[in-house]
């Protein structure tokens, strides 16, 4: 098998197994005592503290551990919103946040405060100067990922943390993704990290509060770790998730992986379009994670094309609604308008072999065009219905669906339900992605030039996925409107 989603979980760092094993006999008693076996215990804690601190790029005192990144994020963004009610109670955050920073955010909104969605450009990036314009007298909090977790673009972090500094409002720094690799640089206020992105133990999280920033810590307190997190601190799991990062930090090679890594990640950028038909990759080519990309196929389900891969030996993520429960397309890839559909998301663990990247390249052809013949696809990459090929990243996410049960909903005739006069109407109620898209691509050739087809869609990914076939297609998207039941989505046939 090959890993491919350190983004999620990143094998654990044999570093972090040393420590953690060695800390179980140390590093069990109560750190707050007094007596023999406490003491040994806080002597650990205070050096995961220092070796964490130098790591990060802050003082020992102004770091805390949490029990999990979420943890962390809901405490720095609630503390900081609440030592500043009286400057204001205005959230900003970035359309591509984390969903802990858009939860938190949401939870401060039901108790009365405010929140501003910043968009993003089509790679995924804010741009700085619409942070500037959206900083207001009454805002609190700004909060701004360093890099994305699914497409893997940098944010613009230093320039952000630079205007935040004049306007005296603080910055929270989601840095779960890019810590790994090295310090967030700027004068961040406030920062988050998960061990379990960097190859320590899961249930250890990093909270970093700068002097002079003000905070006020909300739910649980105690006196441990500065009152900001409560409860016994797992000194093992936290002893091993800051030996592993400072192991990261003080490996003389680890530039050159992330070098390598990045090339590796080049020749995935390039060579899937190359190999297989209609494929959009996402995020931004160069200002970007060294070892993610993200990519999605059009005419597959997504759940089976991991499904399929994971059978060829590949494990792989994705942003796609076809692969989750709630049937929610990805806020991110939403939030970007890029395709969502068999989406796929690698991110190469520290010593992936370059074998494994060939062989995956060798593999995923194969197992995209039985996906697509599977669900009775149209013909792709050739003839005017074809796409070029990847495209720069633009269109809304998807629902999900198995790929049996897509497969079965093929064949959806012209409804008698019109939207536009004399156009065809798909009937795509009840269907998952990408079935809306594959009858709308095997009707809309049946119409002459200038003419239009409905698709009649309850599934949310249609709203993201349409205008994405539509920009890849060379087709109008014309718009959108309430039916009976969805809504009926309109498109003019251009060529």
């Amino acid at each position: 098998m090959a890993y491919f989603d350190a983004a999620s979980a990143a094998p654990l760092h044999p570093v972090a197994r040393e420590a953690l094993l060695a800390s179980l006999d140390e590093g069990w008693a109560d750190p707050a005592r007094l007596y023999r076996e406490g003491r040994r215990a806080r002597l650990l804690l205070d050096a995961a503290r220092e070796a964490a601190a130098e790591a990060v790029g802050c003082r020992p005192d102004e770091l805390v551990f949490t029990p999990s990144g979420t943890q962390a994020v809901h405490s720095g963004v609630s503390g900081a919103l609440a030592a500043r009610r009286r400057a204001g109670r205005r959230l900003l955050h970035s359309a591509v946040e984390h969903s802990s920073v858009l939860h938190a955010a949401e939870v401060h909104e039901a108790a009365g405060g405010s929140r501003v969605e910043l968009a993003v450009d089509r790679t995924g990036r804010v741009a700085a100067d619409e942070v500037a314009a959206a900083l207001a007298p009454d805002t609190a909090l700004v909060c701004l990922q360093s890099a994305n977790h699914e497409v893997g673009t940098e944010q613009p972090v230093e320039e952000v943390a630079a205007l935040c500094r004049e306007a005296e409002v603080p910055l929270l720094v989601d840095a779960a993704q890019s810590l790994p690799w090295g310090p967030v640089p700027g004068a961040w206020s406030l920062l988050t990290a998960s061990a379990h992105k960097w190859g320590g133990p899961p249930g250890v999280g990093l909270l970093a509060v700068r002097k002079g920033t003000r905070f006020a810590p909300q739910g649980p307190r105690d006196e441990r770790e500065s009152g900001r997190s409560a409860g016994f601190e797992n000194i093992p799991a936290v002893v091993a998730a800051a030996a592993s990062l400072r192991a990261l930090r003080a490996d003389p090679g680890a530039g050159e992986e992330a070098d390598r890594l990045r090339r590796l990640v080049d020749r995935i950028r390039a060579r899937v379009p190359e190999l297989v038909p209609d494929v959009e990759v996402a995020g931004d080519p160069v200002r970007r994670l060294p070892h993610l990309v993200t990519f999605s196929c059009l005419y597959v389900d997504g759940e089976a094309l991991l499904h399929e891969l994971d059978r060829a030996g590949f494990s792989v993520s994705s942003g796609s609604s076809c692969t989750s429960s709630t049937l929610t397309p990805s806020h991110v890839l939403r939030a970007m308008g890029v395709l969502s559909e068999g989406n796929v998301r690698i991110s190469l663990p520290y010593g992936t072999a370059e074998a494994e990247v060939d062989r995956f390249l060798e593999v995923l052809p194969r197992v995209v065009r039985s996906v697509r013949e599977r669900l009775d696809a149209p013909a792709t990459g050739t003839g005017s219905a074809a796409g070029a090929g990847a495209v720069p990243a633009s269109a809304p996410p998807k629902a999900a669906a198995s790929a049996t049960e897509a497969a079965g909903a093929t064949g959806a005739a012209a409804s008698s339900e019109a939207a536009a006069p004399g156009g065809p109407v798909v009937d795509a109620l009840g269907k998952r992605c990408p079935i809306p898209v594959i009858e709308l691509a095997k009707v809309i050739h049946e119409v002459p030039v200038g003419g239009t087809v409905t698709v009649l869609s309850d599934d949310e990914a249609a709203r993201q996925d349409i205008p994405a076939w539509c920009t890849m297609r060379d087709q109008e998207y014309v718009g959108e409107r309430a039916a009976e039941r969805g809504a009926a989505y309109v498109v003019r046939r251009r060529a």
